[in-house]
């Protein structure tokens, strides 16, 4: 598929494009390597738990097709991958001794990127916990933050060379709330105190790896956090306590520790009900808090919310069935509102405005802190056609209008360094299992074939270009 001349909006000359996966949803080989269960592992071989019990034991067998995967990134001429590194099949049973054939795997991609002329980016901790230290207790117990920590360190001594940018935590918003709130991620429990728990111990997990790869990594290295922030809307001015609210514990009690150094008064107050914060020690938050030299954020679309009066039915469009446990904390008096469509194939609202405002937010609430898109992009029902293509302008119109919502909030002062759609193939999609498909390169379940969709001849395109093109 060929692009035409760019006409849209450019970006800086130094803009880094890229695409993202993640260990457990791409890797497969559970159990090769010395690789031992995470809390993923567990959580999909539950019973009902995970949409047809698919599991990630094979996923796209990316571990023993990584020459393949390699050339495919290259061909797709991006400047950069960003991977997760999968704690369990580095360092196994949640233990302290580096496991060589794991660090081997990570070695020969970092090795494999760098050859071929693309940044490696590497994510510490995306969500699988290996099973031991969620037995130990998991995220609301402190030690699992000083686990980490050790855990980034040896990864920086083993790595640290050669990895341009180091991600601490991906989305520790999903980790506490939807992982101990509301069960739907593992390890599946539905225990709110310890999601507030958890949100503590994650932030404090990520200041000390912060620390703890500032001291074992090549100086030139790049180390930050990637967020999936709440672009959070009202339906009404009286609703602006609700909008308060939500964003206090999606956005704030993030930010706030990782970047000031201290927690939302109101977050405080409004969860008192839950929890009086005890597990808070003094200069937890200060650890928390280190200097970082990016902002990944993650953003698929915005929320809509209202104070909920009680009476009338109520919507239950943040995901969770009515009457399920919730992931908002305290907030059950708050309503999330189906928006307009149109719509991806997970019902969430394509609305790249909310991209916009939540970047020139962030430029105006942390002004010089570096940002880049580490995931953005979409699932639709993909159709291979009778001639083998797979022809996704849905997808193509959906990350079209995101990059012009990115263009544009650069064109109003955010320093905004970098996008990475998500994502570069079809996955274990957590609990969806692989129904949902968000990859611009298509999978054979059974033959585990790549080919690329019409979105990925697209993005190519697009960072060849370094610019929006003048059509499709």
């Amino acid at each position: 598929m060929s692009v035409s001349s760019p006409s849209g909006p450019a970006f800086p000359g130094n803009f880094l494009w890229g695409t993202a996966t993640a260990a457990y949803q791409v890797e497969g080989a559970a159990a090769a390597g010395g690789r031992t269960p995470s809390i993923w592992d567990t959580f999909s071989h539950t019973p009902g738990l995970v949409t047809n019990g698919d599991t990630g034991d094979v996923a796209c067998d990316h571990y023993h097709r990584l020459e393949e995967d390699l050339d495919m990134l290259a061909e797709l001429g991006v400047g950069a991958y960003r991977f997760s590194i999968s704690w369990s099949r580095v360092l196994p049973n949640g233990g302290t001794q580096l496991n060589p054939k794991g660090v081997d795997f990570y070695s020969a991609l970092v090795d494999g990127l760098r050859g071929r002329g693309i940044a490696p980016v590497a994510t510490l901790y995306h969500w699988d916990l290996p099973q031991e230290l969620e037995d130990a207790g998991g995220w609301p117990h402190r030690d699992t933050a000083e686990r980490f920590a050790e855990y980034a360190g040896r990864l920086g001594g083993a790595l640290g060379d050669r990895v341009h940018t180091w991600i601490t935590l991906n989305e520790p918003w999903c980790s506490a709330y939807l992982g101990y709130g509301s069960g739907v991620h593992a390890p599946a429990r539905t225990e709110p105190a310890a999601a507030l728990a958890a949100v503590h111990h994650l932030n404090l997990g990520h200041g000390l790896a912060v620390r703890a790869l500032r001291a074992s990594v090549d100086p030139a290295a790049r180390v930050g956090v990637t967020l999936n922030l709440h672009h959070v809307r009202g339906v009404s001015d009286a609703d602006t306590d609700a909008v308060r609210r939500i964003d206090a514990l999606a956005n704030r009690a993030f930010l706030g520790p990782m970047l000031a150094g201290a927690y939302p008064p109101d977050l405080i107050e409004d969860t008192a009900s839950v929890t009086d914060w005890s597990f808070v020690r003094d200069g937890d938050t200060a650890a928390a808090q280190a200097p970082l030299d990016l902002l990944g954020v993650n953003y698929y679309n915005p929320v809509l919310v209202r104070q909920w009066d009680g009476a009338s039915p109520r919507s239950t469009a943040d995901g969770h069935a009515d009457g399920a446990a919730s992931p908002w904390i305290a907030a059950g008096d708050v309503e999330f509102v189906r928006q307009p469509g149109p719509y991806t194939q997970m019902g969430w609202n394509i609305d790249e405005t909310g991209l916009t405002e939540l970047l020139l937010r962030l430029h105006r609430d942390y002004p010089g802190l570096p940002m880049m898109i580490t995931e953005n992009g979409a699932a639709f029902d993909d159709v291979v056609d009778a001639d083998g293509r797979i022809r996704d302008e849905a997808r193509i119109d959906y990350l079209r209008r995101h990059l012009g919502a990115v263009a544009e909030a650069v064109g109003g002062g955010a320093d905004v360094r970098g996008y990475f759609v998500w994502s570069l193939m079809d996955n274990f999609e957590w609990a969806h299992g692989y129904g949902k498909t968000f990859g611009i390169v298509h999978v054979d379940r059974e033959t585990m074939r790549r080919t690329w969709k019409e979105s990925a001849h697209w993005y190519r395109g697009v960072v060849a270009a370094n610019a929006l093109p003048a059509t499709g």
